[in-house]
């Protein structure tokens, strides 16, 4: 794999990524395709939005959707139409927003993929605390998983680590100016081989306070990484199909979703007790999907993001359809 630092000058971010990774079918397994049923579940609110992360609140069911390319939020109201700007774009600095997550307690969470991750007050919309990604290498922060005791774990897809927040770390932040350094939790290939390191993209968190799995986007490899003393990394048994371009990731008890962005596919997946064995159940391949990112569930919808990144975006060009998120029925 060629490395990102050779990249980074010449693409958009996100193309880069994307760039580097094949556009891979022929791995396809046994779950058939299944006709979807496709439709809008809320329409965003800019012209060029270029859509990247979303996140659900469960309190209220409003969901929260980033753009990639300048770096504003857009919120809708559960059952809404239409988004609104939740914030504008160059809030705090951000021209760019990808990741996002929010917490039992109705914070959320917003990674810049270029600095680190932001923390805002979804009632008052104020910045509480901010978290900056270590400045040795240029970092490429992804995604974000929150686990059961409030902790939030980020991918790295520059080098293959993830990072934790503890919530003590986040109290600390807060009492003393908002402002502290990601640190690493781990390094998910400690000696890797040259062009051989994961670029690791989407990450969720095992209900129980277990583990994570972790997607590495070229390969398709998913990796389970264990939450206590040992930190173990291994690789998780894949059955009946591939996650091969796999972006983001949702897990909600034992079922995993997996949208795999250059394919236009989202597929979802049973995963053992121990998270050790995923097994494809259905597989939904539409060009209507348009460069999906990510997914996330609001009660029983599950609601994806239509990025359009090759229609004018950061990975080709031509003129974008309006910007929504998709709402996909009986997956």
């Amino acid at each position: 794999m060629p490395r990102m630092t050779r990249l980074r000058l010449a693409l958009p971010a996100t193309a880069a990524l994307l760039a580097l990774t094949a556009c891979t079918t022929s791995q396809e397994a046994a779950a058939p395709a299944t006709t979807p049923h496709i439709s809008t579940a809320f329409e965003l609110p800019d012209a060029k939005a270029y859509p990247e992360g979303i996140a659900v609140d469960s309190r209220n069911g409003d969901v929260y959707v980033g753009s990639f390319t300048n770096g504003a939020i857009y919120r809708a109201a559960k059952d809404a139409g239409r988004a609104e700007v939740f914030l504008p774009s160059g809030t705090d600095g951000r021209h760019t927003a990808n990741g996002l997550r929010v917490d039992t307690a109705g914070r959320l969470w917003v990674i810049d993929h270029t600095t680190g991750v932001a923390v805002y007050d979804t009632g008052t919309r104020a910045l509480i605390a901010r978290f900056d990604a270590p400045r040795a290498d240029q970092p490429f922060l992804n995604d974000l998983a929150i686990t059961p005791d409030g902790s939030v774990y980020l991918t790295d897809s520059v080098r293959p680590i993830v990072y934790r927040v503890t919530p003590d770390e986040l109290s600390t932040a807060i009492t003393h100016g908002g402002r502290a350094e990601l640190s690493v939790f781990t390094n998910l290939v400690k000696d890797p081989a040259p062009g051989s390191t994961p670029l690791l993209n989407g990450i969720v968190a095992d209900p129980a306070g277990r583990y994570l799995l972790v997607v590495d986007m070229p390969t398709g490899d998913l990796y389970r990484v264990s939450l206590d003393a040992a930190r173990a990394v291994t690789k998780v048994i894949q059955r009946g199909g591939t996650m091969i371009n796999g972006d983001g990731l949702e897990l909600r008890g034992d079922t995993l979703w997996v949208v795999r962005n250059k394919d236009n596919t989202v597929s979802r997946w049973q995963v053992t007790g121990d998270g050790s064995t995923v097994e494809q159940q259905q597989l939904i391949t539409d060009a209507a999907l348009a460069i999906p990112t990510t997914i996330a569930h609001a009660g029983d919808r599950a609601l994806v993001v239509i990025s359009q990144f090759d229609r004018g975006g950061p990975m080709g060009e031509g003129t974008p359809a309006p910007f929504t998120v998709a709402a996909i029925d009986g997956i």
